[in-house]
This record gives structure tokens, sequence and C-alpha cells, in this order.
């Protein structure tokens, strides 16, 4: 499965590529301080590439975050396991 995610990811690279090599053409482009001609490849290149860190980075994150929890929960579990052990061990008060 990740073999093909794998290769989703290279073919939508490789046609953001092409379509990019298509796009000579001098755009302006507004930014927050300040205004520039670009190549449209090149802004289309940049904002992908930008998009798809940003994507990593927040993925990595919540991966991170749901990684520890569950390390977390796992150690709370093996507390309470061994409590409930240690309280089968003793003898029934009557």
């Amino acid at each position: 499965m990740k073999i093909l995610g794998i290769i989703v990811l290279v073919a939508a690279f490789l046609i953001t590529l092409a379509l990019g090599a298509q796009n000579q053409i001098m755009v302006s482009f507004d930014y927050l301080i300040a205004q520039g001609e670009f190549q449209l490849s090149t802004l289309l290149g940049t904002v992908f590439g930008a998009g798809f860190v940003i994507g990593w980075v927040i993925c990595g994150t919540l991966y991170l975050k749901a990684r520890f929890a569950k390390n977390r929960l796992i150690k709370k579990v093996a507390k309470q396991q061994q409590e409930l052990d240690q309280l089968r061990a003793q003898p029934i008060k009557e």
C-alpha cells in the first residue's frame, strides 16, 4: 500500500513539473508585504512544495501526538493490569 502511495505522489509531482514547464508566462504575484514578477512554473512549484512541506509537518505533529498518547495509555493499562493481578492474588476476606 505504501508503494502505491509513493507512486501516486511521484506521478503528481511529475505532472506538476510537466505543466509547469509549459507555463513560462510571467505573472504578477501580490503577497503580504510586497509584489513580485515570477514565472508561472516557478510560482506553481514553490506553492506546491510549500503546501507539501506544511502538510507533512501537520501530519507528523498529529502522528507524534497520537503515538505519545498511545504510549501513555499502554503504560497506564500495564499499571492497572499489575494492580488487578495483585488484587486477584490476595485472599478473599469473609
